[in-house]
């Protein structure tokens, strides 16, 4: 009996780092006042990308769910989330991005790669009340906060460059949502 418990338990050791997710940690070790730390979770056998980034009050979380092709962003010093469809032409693929956690995992954060891509979202106003179409995972980050949606916007007009954004930069990929919500 002692023997079973000791081979079910030594197993679900080795096993764990094969059915773990990947992370990363990014940490901005400059000692200023800017400095943030942002893990990465990929989750393929849901088909869900985890981002948390700490940095104060300007913390935020992002899921990108591939199930149903939504991504969204809950802004902490707002109490509010954002959701938006992804763009797959931009957006890394769940493999890509997991290898991408990879390779920065081993590799560390370092000069010369591609330059970052990025994409423009414009906030509608209105609040968004049922978030079941976004799917469990939006709905479990985001139910009873504000949520809104926002629409990509083809490059930068000249009103949203004078308009606040409020931008998210995720390993290689920098989204901005530009308008205003009211959050809580």
């Amino acid at each position: 009996m002692k023997f079973t418990i000791f081979f079910a338990g030594l197993l679900g050791i080795l096993l764990t780092p094969a059915l773990a997710d990947y992370n990363i940690d990014i940490t901005d070790n400059k000692n200023t006042a800017e400095s943030e730390q942002q893990s990465v979770s990929v989750n393929r056998e849901h088909n869900v990308a985890n981002i948390d980034n700490n940095n104060g009050l300007d913390s935020w979380n992002a899921i990108w769910d591939f199930n149903t092709g939504y991504a969204a962003v809950r802004v902490f010093h707002k109490k509010a989330c954002i959701v938006h469809r992804m763009n797959k032409g931009v957006m890394p693929s769940l493999q890509a991005l997991d290898e991408m956690v990879k390779k920065n995992k081993l590799q560390g954060e370092g000069p010369g790669g591609p330059p970052p891509k990025s994409l423009i979202y414009s906030l509608n106003s209105e609040k968004v009340e049922n978030l079941d179409k976004f799917g469990k995972p939006i709905v479990g980050m985001c139910k009873g906060v504000a949520t809104y949606m926002a629409e990509e916007i083809q490059g930068a007009t000249f009103a949203f460059a004078l308009s606040l954004c409020f931008s998210t930069s995720i390993l290689e990929l920098n989204i901005s949502f530009c308008g205003g919500i009211s959050g809580k």
